[in-house]
């Protein structure tokens, strides 16, 4: 048996995905269960099928939904092989009538794309300390106090400018716009947060209206959109210049971490002092040497004036006359004036003789 369940279980994996429509009954769910249970019955000759959907995807998209209703849903046949259960596993869910407005979203989205207001080289950059915030919300939504608490939390110097509209229902979208011009218009803003909590694809719906993605893109400050859960992209996500999960996300992409800024600050200023306090050892090294070639330039001119004087002396040693006299010369003096030229004198003339050491008088007793 259970070899034939799984061989069956098999054949059902290989078959595609399907639309199947039907009403709503036997709807099961309980907050410990990691899927919803329903049956979809065909109100023509009652035929019913037993449906399964993970409850994240059923909150989603099906959260509002109830016994009763009409509903197409997206799934693939399969077979629960320890039980033999045959069921429908759903991936999406959408309400009966809901597709007509799906198909003229993605016409409008393609409409859009192709004028190029959701192209990405035209999303401006979000102001780093923006000096004040404009936030479109619901005047009583859980969505202001997340991006007004996170914002304080984030940044206390950030002033937020709130305008206050609808965010639901036929007047949402022309409201939304209207608050959304009146901030640009306000002095000093530096960017806009719209923001609006989960709902149904009703719900959101004005945030997908045309006018309004359309001002969000003409929009002269940077917009940053947080509309319904992670999982919904309604068109003014596309045309915004951001685009956050949750508006307490929102928040955080518009505004820094006070406390991560002081500590980059004091991580820099120990980045300063360490390296003003090498600079400052780096000079008071260089004026070190400085002084030591200073201490030691003195010596060094009395050595090279002594070592010039030395070669001076030992010149006039060497062309002095008594270095001559040294050699075994001498000098002859007659009247105090040197005799050069043996004409100079006469025989019987008396000369001195100076020697290297001493002297003599002498005569002269013949001339050559």
């Amino acid at each position: 048996m259970g070899a034939f369940n799984r061989g069956i279980a098999s054949w059902l994996g290989r078959l595609p995905t399907v639309w199947v429509e039907g009403e709503i009954t036997e709807l099961r769910r309980q907050a410990r269960w990691a899927s919803v249970f329903f049956t979809l019955k065909d109100p023509a000759d009652g035929s019913c099928l037993s449906v399964s959907m993970p409850r994240g995807q059923f909150d989603a998209v099906g959260g509002s939904v109830s016994d009763g209703d009409r509903v197409h849903v997206y799934g693939r046949p399969e077979l629960f092989a320890a039980r033999g259960e045959f069921r429908l596993r759903a991936l999406s869910l959408e309400q009966f009538g809901l597709g007509d407005h799906l198909a003229a979203l993605e016409r409008l989205k393609q409409k859009l794309a192709a004028e190029g207001l959701f192209a990405a080289e035209r999303k401006r950059a979000l102001p780093r300390f923006p000096r004040k915030i404009g936030l479109v919300t619901g005047n009583d939504a859980a969505a202001k106090r997340d991006v007004l608490t996170a914002i304080q939390s984030r940044f206390p110097p950030a002033s937020v400018l709130v305008g206050e509209t609808y965010v639901q229902g036929p007047r949402a979208a022309s409201a939304v716009i209207e608050t959304l011009r009146a901030l640009c218009r306000e002095e000093g803003v530096d960017v806009i947060v719209v923001a609006r909590g989960g709902g149904s694809f009703e719900d959101l719906l004005p945030f997908s209206d045309e006018r309004l993605v359309r001002a969000i893109a003409a929009c002269p400050v940077p917009v940053v959109t947080a509309v319904g859960h992670e999982q919904d992209t309604p068109l003014c996500d596309l045309a915004s210049d951001a685009r956050a999960s949750t508006p307490s996300v929102a928040a955080r992409l518009v505004v820094p971490d006070l406390n991560e800024l002081l500590a980059r600050l004091d991580r820099a200023r120990s980045g300063l002092e360490r390296g003003a306090r090498r600079a400052l050892e780096r000079e008071r090294q260089k004026l070190d040497r400085t002084h030591e070639r200073l201490g030691r330039a003195p010596r060094l001119l009395v050595e090279r004036s002594r070592h010039r004087l030395e070669q001076s002396a030992g010149r006039l040693r060497a062309l002095s006359p008594k270095a001559t006299l040294a050699r075994g010369y001498a000098i002859v003096r007659s009247s105090d004036e040197i005799v050069r030229s043996g004409s100079a004198v006469e025989p019987g003339e008396r000369v001195d003789i100076e020697l290297a050491e001493g002297g003599f008088g002498a005569r002269v007793e013949e001339t050559r």
